[in-house]
Protein backbone atom coordinates (compact mmCIF):
# COMPACT_ATOMS: atom_id res chain seq x y z
CA UNK A 1 0.00 0.00 0.00
CA UNK A 2 2.91 2.05 0.97
CA UNK A 3 4.23 1.94 -2.77
CA UNK A 4 0.53 2.80 -4.03
CA UNK A 5 0.64 6.24 -1.95
CA UNK A 6 3.99 6.70 -2.80
CA UNK A 7 3.48 5.91 -6.43
CA UNK A 8 0.66 8.68 -5.96
CA UNK A 9 2.42 11.46 -4.39
CA UNK A 10 5.10 10.90 -7.13
CA UNK A 11 2.51 11.68 -10.05
CA UNK A 12 0.60 14.54 -8.60
CA UNK A 13 4.17 16.18 -8.10
CA UNK A 14 5.43 15.84 -11.44
CA UNK A 15 1.68 16.91 -12.62
CA UNK A 16 2.18 19.97 -10.60
CA UNK A 17 6.07 20.27 -11.95
CA UNK A 18 5.01 19.87 -15.79
CA UNK A 19 1.78 22.52 -15.37
CA UNK A 20 4.90 25.06 -13.62
CA UNK A 21 7.30 24.75 -16.54
CA UNK A 22 4.32 24.62 -19.17
CA UNK A 23 3.15 27.92 -17.40
CA UNK A 24 6.84 29.14 -17.78
CA UNK A 25 7.33 28.03 -21.17
CA UNK A 26 4.38 29.54 -22.06
CA UNK A 27 5.65 33.23 -20.42
CA UNK A 28 8.78 32.92 -22.21
CA UNK A 29 7.40 32.30 -25.74
CA UNK A 30 4.75 35.06 -25.21
CA UNK A 31 7.85 37.34 -23.85
CA UNK A 32 10.16 36.25 -26.99
CA UNK A 33 7.47 36.91 -29.42
CA UNK A 34 6.78 40.36 -28.30
CA UNK A 35 10.91 40.84 -28.04
CA UNK A 36 11.14 40.29 -32.07
CA UNK A 37 8.47 41.52 -33.18
CA UNK A 38 9.50 44.94 -32.07
CA UNK A 39 13.22 44.25 -33.08
CA UNK A 40 12.05 43.05 -36.43
CA UNK A 41 9.61 45.72 -36.75
CA UNK A 42 12.42 48.34 -37.00
CA UNK A 43 14.29 46.78 -39.97
CA UNK A 44 13.41 48.25 -43.24
CA UNK A 45 12.56 44.30 -44.40
CA UNK A 46 10.92 43.09 -41.38
CA UNK A 47 9.85 40.21 -43.23
CA UNK A 48 13.17 39.01 -43.79
CA UNK A 49 14.41 40.36 -40.47
CA UNK A 50 12.17 37.62 -39.13
CA UNK A 51 13.19 34.50 -41.69
CA UNK A 52 17.19 35.43 -40.75
CA UNK A 53 15.96 35.19 -37.23
CA UNK A 54 14.59 31.71 -37.72
CA UNK A 55 17.05 30.10 -40.08
CA UNK A 56 19.50 30.58 -37.34
CA UNK A 57 17.07 29.32 -34.70
CA UNK A 58 17.07 26.48 -37.13
CA UNK A 59 19.94 25.58 -37.86
CA UNK A 60 21.50 26.36 -34.01
CA UNK A 61 18.89 23.35 -32.86
CA UNK A 62 20.05 21.03 -35.92
CA UNK A 63 23.80 21.87 -35.21
CA UNK A 64 22.82 21.15 -31.08
CA UNK A 65 21.33 18.12 -31.70
CA UNK A 66 23.76 17.12 -33.86
CA UNK A 67 26.58 17.10 -31.51
CA UNK A 68 24.46 16.20 -28.26
CA UNK A 69 22.24 13.61 -27.39
CA UNK A 70 19.42 15.13 -27.34
CA UNK A 71 16.22 13.44 -27.54
CA UNK A 72 14.58 13.52 -31.41
CA UNK A 73 10.92 14.15 -29.93
CA UNK A 74 12.55 17.37 -28.06
CA UNK A 75 14.41 18.26 -31.61
CA UNK A 76 10.74 18.19 -33.07
CA UNK A 77 9.46 20.08 -30.74
CA UNK A 78 12.10 22.45 -30.66
CA UNK A 79 11.62 22.78 -34.63
CA UNK A 80 7.97 22.74 -34.49
CA UNK A 81 8.18 25.78 -31.63
CA UNK A 82 10.15 27.83 -33.86
CA UNK A 83 7.76 27.71 -36.97
CA UNK A 84 4.89 28.38 -34.18
CA UNK A 85 6.69 31.49 -33.43
CA UNK A 86 7.62 32.36 -37.04
CA UNK A 87 3.69 32.55 -37.99
CA UNK A 88 2.98 34.64 -34.47
CA UNK A 89 5.78 37.13 -35.73
CA UNK A 90 5.24 37.12 -39.33
CA UNK A 91 1.37 38.05 -39.25
CA UNK A 92 1.96 41.02 -36.46
CA UNK A 93 4.98 42.78 -39.01
CA UNK A 94 3.68 44.68 -41.96
CA UNK A 95 4.20 43.29 -45.62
Amino acid sequence: MANSNDAVAEIERLTRENAELSGLALATGVILTQLLQRICARELNPQAAAGRIMTQAREAIEGFAATSDADPVMKARALAAVNQYEEQIRNALIV
